[in-house]
């Protein structure tokens, strides 16, 4: 997809939102005076905040400028939506069962929890394992960002990963977890409107007009919602993969995932956590489908001949489109939306990873730690991490970029990660207390169980979580059956 000048006022229009949203994040919130302040906002945040802020997190600017492609590209539909059938059901299901958990005390991160069943050593190496899955995976979205951004506009790679990098980092930084949250309203706000306009004009100036692109899309098949096909090796979502492992999958990446726990512990009570997390599954059901139909407007576009750019992948369609067809102006604010769905994902990943390093790591190491030490610590760890990230996404867009194959293999492995840390929650939920041996072995057996289905047998994403949270929950439980319990703490 050739890239296109882009002109001034839109250049403008985008520095201001990199500019404004960093400057909302650092006074829009007080300076956090504690480690609670900045790690959990002192307890304190709305529920409606939480719930904007859920959403945003979970969209990057891979699922913002992708997800249309499910329906853009020859034999598209809306099927993918069969997935929120589970999201919904999950996240209701995680207020029941999983949800008590994190409110039987005072805690600062998800991981905190595993001491209490398992000891420290579990504790300590599923903290790890949540860093380094968690900064592999952001590291290589931020790469898929950077490409993407760098076709559009013609920008250096380097230089779109280092400003997104630097920009978020200086407000998840300074202000905590707090001025995160504040933005990623601010930025679902952002990037919601980008998309309605998009939505807009495709229907607005459609060729023949809007009742067109609604005939094109029956025509076509693209209006096909469900699929009852029981296999579990088919590459496609269906029925049973989208509610039964989609239910599985969002357990266990907002049960299991610090970055997602982390807004429940910023929380007033478990009652407005619940309400966060509850309503978010049909939020973002509402906005799948809106990125659905703007693939479908995209293909009729394509169809009529209208679009006049060339498209080699699913996931230009709709950058290409904000950069040849809107005009000046909105052209800048559909960009700065894009931008917007990153720098979500991105300072929510930083802040999470910094409390877990701190708390989960750093107070096991150094137990004589002071509040303040932590404080600073956390801010200090908030920008190594952004290092971090922008080191992988710069390291591999020059070692692996050309081998896309290689980079769907690392965020699998990080997707399914979560699965197998829900078992470990949820067996910690039934025994109570329980062998180190049964919590590692367990993790063990469900990573290697996991990486069979995707790499031996092949099965369909959506149910690596329900394997992984199934195999390490019964061999947990079985090796717990055969040892004796971890002590009690003194």
């Amino acid at each position: 997809m050739p890239h296109t000048t882009i002109p001034l006022l839109d250049w403008l229009i985008i520095v201001c939102y990199l500019a404004g949203s960093t400057a909302i994040g650092l006074f829009a919130s007080k300076a956090p005076k504690s480690a609670e302040g900045y790690l959990v906002g002192g307890r304190h945040l709305s529920w409606w905040m939480l719930l904007l802020s859920i959403v945003a997190t979970e969209t990057s600017t891979v699922t913002f400028l992708s997800l249309p492609a499910k329906s853009f590209l020859d034999g598209g539909n809306l099927t993918f939506l069969q997935l929120t059938f589970g999201y919904i059901t999950g996240r209701l299901l995680l207020t029941w069962l999983v949800l008590p958990i994190f409110f039987s005390g005072s805690y600062l991160t998800a991981y905190e929890v595993l001491q209490n069943t398992f000891g420290k050593n579990v504790r300590s190496f599923v903290s790890l394992l949540f860093l380094v899955m968690r900064n592999s995976a952001d590291g290589l979205r931020l790469l898929l960002t950077g490409l993407l951004i760098g076709e559009a506009t013609g920008f250096d790679f380097n230089v779109c990963v280092l400003v997104l990098a630097v920009c978020t980092a200086i407000y998840a930084g300074v202000g905590g977890v707090a001025s995160v949250v504040i933005n990623d309203c601010l930025q679902f706000a952002m990037y919601m409107i980008g998309a309605a306009v998009v939505m807009t004009m495709l229907l607005t100036d459609a060729p023949g007009g809007s009742g067109e692109v609604w005939r094109f899309a029956g025509e076509t098949g693209r209006l096909r919602l469900f699929d009852f096909d029981p296999s579990i090796f088919t590459s496609s979502i269906t029925f049973w993969s989208g509610l039964i492992g989609g239910a599985t999958l969002t357990m266990a990446s907002h049960g299991a995932d610090h970055m997602m726990v982390q807004r429940y512990l910023c929380a007033r009570s478990q009652r407005q956590a619940g309400w966060a997390v509850g309503l978010s599954g049909p939020v973002v059901a509402l906005q799948f489908t809106l990125f659905l139909m703007i693939g479908i407007g995209l293909a009729y576009w394509q169809s009529a001949g209208a679009l006049g750019y060339d498209v080699t992948r699913g996931d230009q369609a709709l950058i290409g489109f904000v950069v040849h067809k809107l005009g000046v102006g909105l052209r800048g604010l559909v960009i700065a939306a894009v931008l917007a769905a990153s720098m979500s994902t991105l300072s929510s990943s930083l802040n999470a990873s910094a409390g877990v390093l701190v708390s989960d790591l750093g107070k096991r190491f150094l137990p004589d730690m002071t509040d303040r030490g932590m404080l600073f610590g956390a801010k200090v760890a908030t920008f190594v991490f952004a290092a971090v990230q922008a080191g992988v996404a710069i390291g591999a867009y020059y070692s692996l970029a050309p081998d896309s194959a290689v980079i769907d293999a690392v965020l699998g492995i990080a997707g399914f990660s979560t699965g197998i840390v829900l078992g470990v929650f949820l067996l910690g939920a039934v025994l109570g207390r329980a062998s180190e041996a049964a919590g590692m072995i367990g993790i063990t057996l469900g990573l290697a169980c996991c990486c069979y289905a995707k790499f031996g047998i092949n099965v369909s994403w959506p149910w690596f979580s329900l394997i992984g949270a199934s195999v390490t929950f019964v061999v947990g439980y079985l090796v717990a059956q055969a040892t004796p319990p971890e002590p009690e703490p003194s």
